[in-house]
């Protein structure tokens, strides 16, 4: 085990030494999306919560025509396309795929109209298959790296013997090109390549500028070390145990909790989670293959196995704590966001999980003692073990798509000013784009005082749609505001405000401006 230690020796030190890298949310983009411009800008400008690198950058003009005369630059946090200057009228699409620190893409479109709004549309995804072939090859990774090398793990070192090794080296063939495969998808996905693309090299070639590719190699290296410790060589246990550190190393290179700040903490917490990970499940399937041809060997392996997992799954379970707080937040976030559904339904199959681990440690091991015929429960049992982690590797596969809540940029409010003489009125339109919004109005006279008011009414049009104006009666809050909730903007664009307050019977303040709605 000396060499367990000295990988997360090296593995504290890289974590200490590696600057802060994560998963890049866009901050802001100039001109905003949905705008309504007199001439088309000079430059959009976006800004991201960390550097990242371009990966493809398109823009479509007013006459729906893709150009590819728009220069790109990059400065740290921000990129700049340049607008050629012969831009046509109408609406333009600016659509991006940037690769954050983490290997992982961040896609989205801009939208702006210069002059009157067309019906340009942003190009669609280049393959809707690809997100499957993504998930595929996840699932076959995990195979590898927990059922694979966790399984030769458990036959050198624990079990003493290759009995039972079957589904432990079918998992190493699936998971080895799934390492492989894992990293020409992720290319394609990172350029929005179609995938008759693969067979280029430019898929390649950034996916293996990104963390995730040398993390790919360690993961099929393990493998490739577990296959070869199958065999009855001297150095098969020594090559058992690097492979397993193998599988920690290459899940703590890359991804969104391991690339978490601070990493320091959040890099040996993934690496012991998936050491954990690999001992426990990586030891069902040569489990449950001893259980049904019982030798005298087999009770003292299995009281053996449940006295070393008893602090694995201690260890599990803290680092799983500790990543799950990490990622999360608040607990609010495990409801409310798809990464923290993905992470409940998780948490319900590593429940179930224990349920049957405490079973097999508490009533059917004791059972076998005295009864050989409570081998056949004990294999059923170790068997749902089997297939709730086939449904834990299929559920996590799908993080690979949800950014974690951690790195979600909360929507900052619309805002608009408007002010005469007489009054000043403050408008908050949340989240300010087309679908359902609430607006929050606070009334104040023009010495900038609360305005007592007896009525407000909102009234929205957006002419250059056609839509005739709206009129919705606001609510005075206990906070002092007026507030009109669920209003439906079916339509981005720029809509025309009027917010008329009854102050007393006889007088009325009638304000009026322009809010700029974004699509959604």
């Amino acid at each position: 085990m000396r060499l367990l230690a000295a990988l997360v020796t090296l593995l504290i030190l890289v974590g200490t030494t590696t600057g802060a890298s994560a998963h890049a949310a866009l901050i802001s983009v100039e001109p905003a999306s949905g705008s309504i411009l007199a001439s088309a800008p000079k430059a959009v400008e976006f800004r991201f919560s960390e550097a990242v690198t371009p990966g493809a950058i398109r823009l479509i003009d007013g006459a729906g025509r893709a150009r590819d005369d728009a220069r790109v630059t990059t400065l740290g946090e921000s990129i700049s396309v340049a607008i050629p200057a012969d831009l046509p009228q109408g609406t333009a699409v600016v659509s991006y795929r940037v690769i954050s620190q983490d290997g992982h893409p961040v896609a989205g479109s801009v939208i702006f109209s210069v002059g009157a709004p067309t019906a340009t549309q942003p190009l669609p995804n280049a393959d809707g298959r690809l997100d499957v072939l993504i998930w595929l090859s996840r699932i076959g990774l995990y195979l590898g790296l927990f059922v694979g090398v966790g399984g030769v793990f458990f036959g050198r070192w624990m079990a003493w013997s290759m009995m039972g090794m079957g589904v432990p080296r079918a998992a190493l063939l699936i998971g080895i090109p799934s390492a492989i495969v894992s990293l020409g998808v992720l290319g394609l996905d990172l350029l929005g390549l179609p995938l008759a693309a693969v067979v280029t090299t430019a898929p390649w070639r950034i996916a293996f500028a990104t963390s995730a590719g040398p993390a790919s190699l360690v993961a099929a290296m393990a493998m490739l070390l577990a296959l070869m410790a199958l065999s009855r060589a001297w150095y098969a246990r020594v090559f058992a145990a690097i492979a397993l550190g193998g599988v920690g190393l290459s899940l703590a290179m890359t991804g969104h909790a391991a690339t978490a700040s601070p990493e320091v903490l959040t890099r040996p917490a993934i690496f012991i989670h998936g050491l954990a990970v690999a001992f426990w499940i990586g030891a069902l399937a040569p489990l449950a293959a001893l259980v049904s041809k019982p030798t005298p060997t087999m009770l003292p392996l299995l009281n053996r196995f449940s006295r070393i997992a008893i602090p694995v799954v201690v260890a599990l379970a803290l680092t799983g704590l500790t990543l799950a707080i990490i990622q999360l937040e608040r607990p609010s976030a495990l409801i409310e966001t798809t990464y923290g559904l993905i992470l409940s339904v998780k948490l319900g199959l590593v429940l179930s999980l224990l349920v049957l681990a405490a079973l097999n440690r508490y009533r059917w091991t004791p059972a076998l003692a005295k009864n050989r015929g409570a081998a056949s429960a004990l294999k059923r049992s170790i068997l749902l073990e089997c297939g709730a982690a086939l449904g834990i590797f299929a559920v996590v596969a799908g993080w690979r798509f949800t950014p974690p809540p951690r790195i979600i940029v909360p929507e900052t409010p619309l805002a608009i000013h408007i002010h005469s003489d007489k009054a000043m009125f403050q408008v908050l339109v949340s989240p300010g784009k087309a679908g359902m919004d609430d607006f929050v109005l606070q009334l104040m006279t023009g010495e900038a005082t609360p305005l007592k008011a007896k009525e407000a009414t909102l009234t929205l049009s957006l002419p250059e749609r056609g839509i005739e104006p709206m009129e919705r009666d606001a609510e005075l809050g206990p906070d002092g505001y007026w507030h009109v909730r669920k209003v439906e903007l079916p339509f981005a664009g720029r809509w025309h405000v009027r917010i008329d307050a009854l102050v007393t019977d006889f007088e009325k303040i009638t304000l009026e401006d322009d809010l700029d709605v974004t699509p959604p």
